[in-house]
């Protein structure tokens, strides 16, 4: 048995129909909870694949909302846990779902089909439905009962030697496959697109470094063999910026100044 915050997780996910969907299109369900930290961190990993709504099935400490434990964890994603609701049992947390899939093992005996996040949710994001995503127990998993409300079992594909990942990871990792399936996300550049240098620029600094390389005595100008197109070549592969032809000629301009003053 993994140790205590530690599982082996696979996933069941609950679907509406379309007219029943919400603005936001998917619930997580984390049932019999037993550390606070998990539902901050739980509520953490959702807030930043843009899904809030969180539902506690009987977890273990009545206030784990607002346990310390739990709004550190969150690291600021408390407006997910100030909607969060906690009810007491499993039915009461898929109350108007019409597909259900869990976070647990198919039980050896019968049960829903398994299948990998990514599989699942590529045909499940075009249904239409309204998606929940129930978790276990960090110890336990889910009982076969509330695998049995299912309709499809997750299983997150791990390293068959170490299959145990915590609770909070399990959620985000299906956050995450879940939002791509969804569309996901566009990537802001942190930084100004390049400004790429034209052919002038580059045939410029080119010819600057040719006359430095001359005068520093690197360059001989009776036999230049194929060094200047070697050089032309290494710049083109560089794909240079404005930026980086400035700095070039800096260079050959200081080579060139300290040549000049050791006379």
């Amino acid at each position: 048995m993994p140790p205590a915050g530690d599982a082996a997780f696979y996933v069941c996910a609950v679907v509406l129909p379309r007219y029943l969907q919400m603005t936001d299109s998917t619930r997580f369900v984390l049932v019999h909870t037993s550390h606070g930290g998990n539902v901050g961190a739980a509520a953490r990993a959702m807030k930043v694949m843009g899904f809030d709504d969180l539902v506690l099935v009987r977890p273990r400490f009545a206030d784990v909302l607002q346990r310390e434990d739990t709004l550190a964890l969150a690291s600021g994603a408390t407006d997910v846990l100030d909607k969060a609701r906690v009810v007491d049992t499993l039915d009461e947390a898929l109350q108007g779902t019409t597909w259900a899939c869990a976070t647990a093992m198919t039980p050896r005996d019968f049960g829903p089909p398994t299948h990998s996040p990514r599989e699942h949710f590529a045909t499940l994001a075009t249904s239409g439905h309204r998606v929940a995503l129930v978790f276990g127990p960090e110890r336990t998993g889910m009982s076969n009962e509330d695998v049995y409300r299912c309709h499809a079992c997750l299983s997150v594909p791990t390293n068959p030697a170490y299959g145990s990942l915590n609770l909070a990871q399990a959620v985000q990792i299906l956050a995450y496959d879940w939002r791509q399936a969804l569309g996901g996300f566009g990537v802001t550049p942190a930084t100004a697109a390049p400004v790429w240098a034209d052919a002038a620029a580059v045939q410029g600094a080119l010819q600057h470094w040719q006359q430095t390389l001359v005068e520093i005595g690197y360059l001989d100008p009776q036999v230049p063999k194929k060094l200047m197109p070697r050089l032309q070549q290494l710049l083109n592969r560089a794909q240079l910026t404005d930026d980086e032809v400035h700095i070039l000629r800096g260079i050959a301009r200081a080579a060139t100044s300290a040549r000049r003053q050791r006379g």
